[in-house]
């Protein structure tokens, strides 16, 4: 049976039978071995490793899934890493969050039992935790490190492990490679008892110690809150643990709740995708938006980091985009802290190379400054870290990237859906005082900078080693043979962002720039498998509003397209 394995592979699967793994695990290599060989290639045909957002994979056996045997490897390599670092004086500690999805409790208590085995304190969360808790709880309590046990907003087969650095963002280098490094040289794991005087269980207290510095953050206390009516769904996950209790707390009426994905379960039972990026995970959100006539639909991911918003307008639903979402707080933000006089001069502002270049628009009108970064919230927040500790560095105020994260204030340094519910409300309660909703005030952002409009087309594969080889040949074809027209109009400029020429870090990103103004993206996930090509076009507006934005949408088709039918869909 060997035979039909790489070599690489098969010395792989071996490993596992002939080691430390649990009979039950041995069995299941071997079943597989005899019945299933193609599916356990691709279980060991490579490890996981860190992306954009951590470690994330298919739970089962194997080097490139999700296991006890995989989160104790990351987990003794996060150790050793943080040992080669200087040793706060109250020793080592990491804080330890984890979500509703299935094995997500067992891996963060072995998480806790492979520090507690290297003498490093383990915080652990006595209940689901939202990942916004985590690292804040990483900086309040002083933590080296913390981890959140998630997949995000992925199907429920898959789950993950983010590791957090002691400013509570997620690790970029050299943190991220050192970690790496580590987990590749793991050749014993230290695990020590669950009950260890070294692992502590910690409960609401953070849940409070965070309402007490989201109240700072409130721009409009002079408004009535009440006046917005809001359904919130939490996609069955940790959100509703603490969002409906922020929103009470800026002075919102408690959230009416979508029932059917209240209670926190990993197989998602009645949210069929649990992304708020997508239509039919909000689709009781919106029929109890529409039957009760609230103003708003809430909807947060299975950790609480990303946020999507419907908006009920002149008696329609209206699903507002991520970039939509980002640009809607933005101009709240800036117009709140104008108004009193207290817009900082050096008002700093951070969005992603694939989100909006109508944030920027925003930004800069208001006399702020708005800077690109990678895709990835780590790489905003890396930037806060940068601006705070540089001379003459930027005020942060808020952060965006187009797939449902945002951030207001620093006391968090990842995505936070919870303040971020907060702020949309208030942006809510803002626009109906004067007789509108976020719908006309996305208008008038449109008829003040132009019709900005995006789009996102997701092309997948298998997460085999054959579905890699094919990602990496589509870039390396585009990078060969570079398009100089795509639709028929002329690319100004192409950015490369893997060749060290651009003023960021090398990342498999390709930016183009057309002479209308259209942008395009390329690049390939760094969590799932899957090449995706972000769109942007821009129109100047004209009216009937709402026509040019349909024609813009048609416009944004079309592009979007000959891209693929051009770059993509080559023979």
């Amino acid at each position: 049976m060997g035979t039909k394995l790489d070599p690489e592979v098969l010395s792989r699967v071996k490993a596992w039978i002939d080691g430390p793994f649990d009979e039950e695990t041995k069995a299941e290599i071997r079943r597989l071995m005899a019945q299933n060989p193609g599916e356990l290639s691709n279980a060991f045909f490579k490890d996981l490793t860190f992306g954009t957002g951590g470690m994330r994979g298919i739970m089962g056996i194997g080097t490139n899934r999700m296991n006890v045997y995989t989160v104790r490897m990351a987990t003794q390599g996060l150790a050793n890493y943080l040992k080669t670092q200087a040793e706060p004086e109250g020793g080592y500690s990491v804080f330890i969050g984890y979500d509703v999805r299935e094995h997500s409790r067992e891996f963060a208590e072995e998480s806790a039992r492979v520090l507690a085995g290297n003498g490093i304190f383990a915080i652990l969360s006595k209940e689901i935790c939202p990942t916004p808790l985590v690292s804040f709880a990483c900086r309040h309590l002083g933590c080296s490190a913390a981890v959140m046990i998630t997949a995000s907003h992925n199907p429920p087969q898959y789950n993950g492990y983010k590791v957090y650095w002691s400013d509570g963002a997620q690790v970029v280098s050299p943190h991220d490679q050192g970690i790496i490094d580590e987990v590749r040289k793991v050749r014993r794991i230290f695990l020590g008892p669950i009950d260890s005087p070294r692992v502590r269980w910690t409960g609401r207290e953070i849940d409070e110690a965070y309402f007490k510095e989201l109240k700072k953050l409130q721009l409009r206390p002079d408004l009535d809150g009440k006046i917005v009516k809001a359904v919130y769904t939490n996609l069955h996950g940790t959100g509703i643990r603490i969002i409906p209790d922020a929103l009470q707390k800026w002075g919102f009426a408690a959230p009416l709740l979508v029932e059917a994905q209240i209670s926190p379960d990993g197989k998602f039972t009645n949210a069929p995708s649990p992304n708020p990026e997508e239509e039919k995970a909000l689709d009781l959100g919106t029929k109890q938006l529409i039957q009760t006539g609230s103003d708003l639909l809430l909807a947060t991911d299975p950790d609480a980091d990303r946020m999507g918003v419907v908006v009920l307008h002149k008696g329609q639903a209206v699903r507002l985009s991520g970039n939509q979402i980002g640009c809607l707080c933005l101009d709240h933000i800036c117009k709140s802290l104008s108004e009193r006089n207290e817009f900082p001069e050096n008002a700093g502002f951070i969005k992603t190379i694939v989100t909006t270049e109508l944030f920027k628009s925003i930004a800069t009108s208001y006399g702020g400054t708005s800077v690109d970064v990678l895709t990835g919230f780590k790489y905003i927040a890396e930037t806060i870290r940068q601006w705070e500790t540089s001379f003459g560095g930027l005020q942060y105020l808020f952060g965006a990237e187009e797939s449902y994260g945002y951030l207001f204030g620093t006391f968090v340094r990842d995505k936070d859906s919870i303040s971020s519910c907060c702020l949309v409300s208030e942006a809510a309660a803002a626009a109906k005082t004067e007789g509108e909703t976020l719908v006309d005030r996305l208008h008038a952002l449109y008829r003040k900078h132009g019709i900005h409009r995006e789009s996102l087309t997701n092309l997948s594969f298998s997460d085999t080693a054959e579905s890699l080889k094919q990602v990496e040949a589509l870039m390396q074809r585009l990078r060969a043979r570079p398009p100089r027209t795509i639709g028929g109009i002329p690319i100004r400029s192409i950015e490369d962002y893997s060749d060290g020429s651009m003023p960021l870090p090398k990342s498999d990103v390709l930016r183009y720039f057309l002479s209308d103004g259209t942008k395009l993206v390329i690049r390939p996930s760094g969590t799932e498998p899957k090449i995706k090509i972000y769109a942007e076009v821009v129109e100047a507006p004209q009216e009937p509003l709402e026509r040019a934005i349909r024609a813009a949408d048609e416009r944004l088709k079309e592009i979007t397209a000959a891209f693929q039918k051009e770059c993509i869909d080559l023979p």
